[in-house]
């Protein structure tokens, strides 16, 4: 007989993932923290409910932004806290502390946690032991966890090479979803989603193009990917919109990126 935690992880899991695709479109929104008011996090609601339009599956956002008022506007969508921070201005940004409990998530209403670890880091034993800390607390509480995984350190010369590593790290120690980088080709990227049983969405990395974030979005699809966590990408775009609608159809339609483009319009 299931337990109570996994009947509500599993109803939170439809909140998050597509249940007809069993994939996703994640949109982080947790910058701010880090860089401050950036152009398209300065006006956060309105963001919210352009992506929100466009289809997004859930969003992710630190917890003032949920006091502030982040299911008073537009329509819903699914609600990941994400519980890691550190500034740009650090003497150490890749040390992230733990800044908001599973408990306080599940009060605030979220349908799931959200984790960051910079492995190779200095820290790295302290943010592995919040990661594996927070899986056991998500497990009670019936909240799926996602875990944000990222090779960044002084002795870390070529991050792609690690991304087995990142995502297997994720799954042995608890995450139900694993966002990592992509590695930067089908084949390679392939080796990262079946080294896990978990699944893997990647992050939508620097600003890029319009039609690069899309060719990286369907690329990682190919490769056995469960969708896409996409922040600047989307939030930075000039139509942020049709930015996730034409992200949908590669994630849940399985378009081409010819087709895809075609709702951007550029």
């Amino acid at each position: 007989m299931a337990t109570s935690g996994m009947v509500g992880k599993s109803i939170r899991m439809d909140r998050i993932m597509n249940r007809d695709t069993k994939k996703t479109i994640l949109v982080p929104m947790d910058h701010g923290v880090g860089m401050g008011p950036i152009p398209g996090l300065d006006t956060i609601s309105d963001t919210i409910n352009k992506v929100t339009e466009g289809g997004a599956n859930a969003v992710v956002v630190h917890k003032g932004i949920v006091k502030a008022g982040y299911r008073g506007y537009g329509k819903d969508v699914g609600l990941l806290i994400h519980i890691s921070a550190s500034t740009s201005i650090s003497p150490d940004p890749n040390a992230k502390v733990q800044v908001c409990s599973v408990e306080e998530a599940v009060r605030k209403g979220a349908d799931g946690i959200s984790v960051h670890v910079n492995i190779g880091a200095p820290t790295e034993k302290e943010m592995m032991a919040v990661l594996a800390k927070t899986a056991e607390e998500c497990d009670h509480w019936g909240m799926p966890l996602l875990s944000m995984m990222y090779a960044r350190g002084h002795e870390i010369k070529n991050p792609s090479e690690h991304i087995p590593l990142l995502a297997r790290v994720a799954f042995e120690l608890g995450a139900d979803i694993v966002k990592v980088p992509y590695t930067g080709s089908v084949k390679s990227f392939e080796k990262v989603v079946n080294g896990v049983s978990i699944p893997v969405v990647i992050a939508g990395g620097e600003k890029v193009t319009t039609q690069e974030s899309l060719q990286m979005i369907k690329d990682a699809i190919d490769a056995g990917a469960a969708g896409v966590a996409c922040g600047r990408n989307v939030f930075q775009h000039k139509d942020p919109t049709a930015m996730v609608r034409a992200i949908s159809r590669i994630v849940h339609e399985g378009s081409s990126v010819k087709e895809a483009m075609e709702v951007i319009k550029e």
